[in-house]
């Protein structure tokens, strides 16, 4: 794919098709001046790239060598995020009917694919640490007892790694949604770049997972919304697989996308081993680094152990910051204003900085510097209050469909008035976007305590119609 786009700019091939901007020629040179070559590489995939009839086979190349890059005996490209793939995956497995085993730590964007699809959910808890306020993903025996209560099931659906690194036991997972002839789907996205080191946690298609979705995106090099999904054994109908990501895929494939994950499968084939080895020489150095400022925890045994998470990918270096008084918030939020660094996830005592192959000493002692300049100057900072529910007032029951819940009659109610009804809307703190409230769920007052607690103390919580929650919508009666 990515020879195939510089044999097009190389040849001077010009279309009167969409794009209209025509490589950039009708931009505004405003926009030009910010997107540069990216306007001259955004063409058709077909009539493009590809000639009409896609004779060139040239994506379906790109996708092939991706599957043997890493292992899996079939791989498909798409340029509408995991959420799309997750979502296509689901359909594929359980859009029929029976329902899916979750992990209750799932993205929004599986809750999405419940609303989307009508499937019905059987839910795992995951582990929980109470002093830490912090989900681990669930266990094979949690899985394993899911079945025996629902052994109509379709397939199980569990998201490793999580947004901060820890990973399930997807090989135990599998061998119990193996003995009963049903696949297991991973929700991977944040493992892209597992296939290529053996120091890295082991991935899901190697662990025996029968559909694996990553997002190139996160861990790898790719553009955003670049998602791979891949796919082994005979428990999934690959043309059924295919044909419900088509029901969702946009008929209008950014070319760029596709060329970026191509290119980097290649440097991952080509050099993934030292880049990655690099990396994780690097993430040891942050680590340890950050480990020695006063009141930081670098969280790493915190994480790992029977009652907690089967591996952790150390490039996603979670710092606990509880000990200095301040909020992760807070500190996410003097990182940006003061130092210009975004980190990708704060919560009420954890703040998250997720390093890859393109960091180096020079980038994470900015980093070092930053956190450390932050903690000299914090003085008398005291975090916000906030309410933290115990592990049982999170887990809610669900008394109706998450699809008839959303789509059924509903009314916006003062957020006060709604413990005790069903909620009609996701309400997700995001990053990392794990719903607290999934549309049929009934809702209890520790939860909303929480969300309007945390709200005040810097959570985002971007999805409810109704983002101050003064509001939210219910079921009506």
């Amino acid at each position: 794919m990515l020879d195939a786009l510089a044999e097009y700019r190389r040849s001077g091939r010009y279309g009167f098709t969409p794009p209209g901007h025509r490589q950039g020629r009708g931009a505004d040179p405003r926009v030009r001046a910010v997107l540069g070559d990216a306007l001259g590489c955004d063409v058709l995939a077909a009539p493009g790239v590809d000639d009409r009839l896609a004779r060139g086979h040239v994506l379906g190349d790109a996708e092939e060598l991706m599957a043997e890059a890493v292992g899996a005996e079939s791989a498909f490209f798409s340029t509408c995020g995991s959420s799309l793939s997750v979502k296509a995956a689901m359909l594929a497995v359980a859009g029929g009917d029976g329902g899916l085993i979750l992990g209750r730590d799932s993205h929004k964007s599986v809750i999405a694919g419940l609303v989307f699809s009508g499937v019905r959910p059987y839910w795992v808890s995951p582990k929980w640490d109470a002093a830490r306020h912090f989900s681990h993903p669930p266990s094979p025996e949690a899985v394993r007892e899911a079945w025996v209560r629902h052994p109509e099931a379709a397939g199980a659906l569990i998201v490793s790694p999580s947004p901060y690194g820890t990973c399930a036991d997807i090989g135990g997972i599998a061998r119990v949604c193996h003995e009963r002839g049903k696949p297991l789907i991973v929700d991977e996205a944040w493992g892209a770049h597992l296939p290529f080191h053996p120091d890295l946690p082991r991935w899901a298609m190697d662990a025996g997972a029968d559909v694996c979705v990553v997002s190139v995106h996160k861990m790898g090099a790719g553009f955003e919304q670049g998602s791979v999904f891949h796919v082994q054994g005979d428990l999934v109908d690959r043309a059924r697989l295919k044909l419900c990501a088509d029901l969702l895929m946009t008929t209008s494939p950014n070319v760029l996308l596709y060329a970026a994950m191509d290119g980097w499968r290649r440097q991952m084939v080509e050099q993934g081993h030292e880049l990655l080895g690099a990396a994780l020489d690097i993430a040891d150095y942050a680590r340890s680094a950050l480990s020695a400022i006063p009141g930081i925890t670098v969280m790493h045994n915190e994480l790992l152990g029977a009652e907690a998470s089967h591996e952790l990918d150390r490039l996603q270096v979670l710092m606990d910051v509880a000990a200095t008084g301040a909020s992760g918030y807070q500190v996410a939020d003097w990182l940006r204003d003061n130092r210009r660094l975004d980190l990708g996830h704060s919560d009420h005592r954890r703040i998250l900085a997720t390093l890859s192959i393109a960091d180096d000493k020079t980038t994470v002692d900015t980093l070092i510097d930053a956190v450390t300049a932050w903690r000299t100057r914090l003085t008398g900072t005291a975090a916000p209050e906030m309410r933290l529910p115990a592990p049982r007032e999170l887990e809610l029951e669900s008394v109706m469909l998450p699809r008839e819940a959303f789509f059924g009659p509903c009314q916006a109610v003062p957020i006060e008035q709604a413990p005790g009804r069903i909620a009609a809307e996701e309400v997700t703190p995001y990053p990392p976007g794990i719903p607290v409230l999934i549309p049929g769920e009934l809702i209890d007052r520790a939860v909303i305590d929480y969300l309007r607690s945390g709200l005040a103390a810097g959570m985002n919580v971007p999805d409810p119609a109704d983002p101050q929650l003064h509001t939210l919508r219910v079921v009506a009666r």
